[in-house]
């Protein structure tokens, strides 16, 4: 599990795809966006479509076999 500490300024959240990217899951934004579109991504352990998706403190983001855990 990887954890993800959101940054002071963020407003408390970070947009699921910029999340993505920035753990280095997908090489890029238009990556993040092709597989959350194709349900490869699970919040809290439901499947996620929206691409700006608002992920808190405390979530759990799944894709394949890893994890990110928002601190």
């Amino acid at each position: 599990m990887i954890e993800f500490k959101l940054k002071e300024d963020s407003g408390n959240y970070i947009a699921l795809n910029q999340l993505l990217k920035a753990t280095q899951f997908c090489e890029s934004g238009a990556m993040a966006n092709v597989f959350i579109s194709d349900g490869l991504i699970q919040l809290n352990g439901e499947i996620e479509y929206r691409k700006r998706a608002k992920i808190k403190r405390g979530d759990i983001v799944c894709f394949e076999d890893k994890q990110i855990q928002v601190i």
